[in-house]
């Protein structure tokens, strides 16, 4: 059978289409594909486990870890799938807009997790929204508000965060909702982008069928120490 032709988002992951390391290499994860220590907080929702939506998610990431290249991923943990509705502050990102202004920048990741903890306890949350997959690439599935109604309530979720975390990205209103798989440790060769394509357009199709609505838990805060493992602190 004839692959599908090859789509940009994928090929921003070949090694001609880039110069430079991935930008978490080295502070994220290492050479190996092993997580370092990354502190910080966020706005989640976990996918829900024993849930065609999560079966759909192993079965892709089960393709994605036997293709050609897989080993140049640093795939997460199923435990730790998740789509992020608010990032919040990251230990290595100190400054504004990634840090609220009226909060000291060598203030302690604990100390401000404590403050989000105290001002989201008074959150006046949004209604629930639903979402779909649109879009996979190796290192995630990209997903949007399954109807115009709840593309419009997950920007109602991030405008209404956004005032309790005293901060608003750059990419606030353009930001790209996603469950992320894996990152990358090196860029994919060029002899095998096809062959990645047709499994990669396979798995949204999988991911469509199986799961047209993606089944997610409610948006909670998190503590993180790394990128395994987000522990849910107060779901919102």
């Amino acid at each position: 059978m004839h692959s599908p032709a090859i789509k940009s988002s994928l090929r921003q992951f070949a090694a001609s289409a880039n110069r430079k390391s991935p930008r978490h290499f080295g502070t994220r994860y290492d050479r190996q594909g092993r997580f370092l220590t990354e502190r910080g907080n966020t706005v989640i929702s976990h996918v829900v486990p024993d849930t065609p939506t999560q079966r759909a998610l192993v079965a892709l990431r089960d393709r994605l870890m036997a293709m050609p290249d897989a080993d140049r991923l640093a795939f997460t943990p199923v435990s730790s799938l998740h789509m992020t509705l608010f990032q919040g502050i990251i230990e290595y990102r100190r400054h504004w807009p990634y840090w609220p202004q009226d909060q000291l920048s060598s203030t302690s990741i604990d100390a401000m997790t404590r403050l989000y903890r105290e001002r989201l306890a008074q959150f006046s949350r949004p209604a629930p929204f639903r979402v779909k997959a649109v879009d996979v690439v190796p290192t995630q599935v990209t997903i949007e508000g399954a109807s115009p109604e709840d593309r419009a309530l997950l920007k109602a979720w991030r405008d209404s965060l956004s005032d309790a975390f005293g901060y608003r990205h750059p990419d606030h209103d353009t930001y790209r909702f996603h469950i992320t798989l894996s990152y990358p440790v090196e860029w994919l060769a060029e002899e095998h982008l096809e062959a990645w394509q047709e499994v990669l357009s396979e798995g949204l199709a999988l991911l469509q069928r199986e799961a047209p609505v993606l089944e997610l838990q409610p948006p909670a805060f998190c503590s993180f120490n790394d990128m395994e493992h987000f522990e849910e602190l107060l779901v919102l």
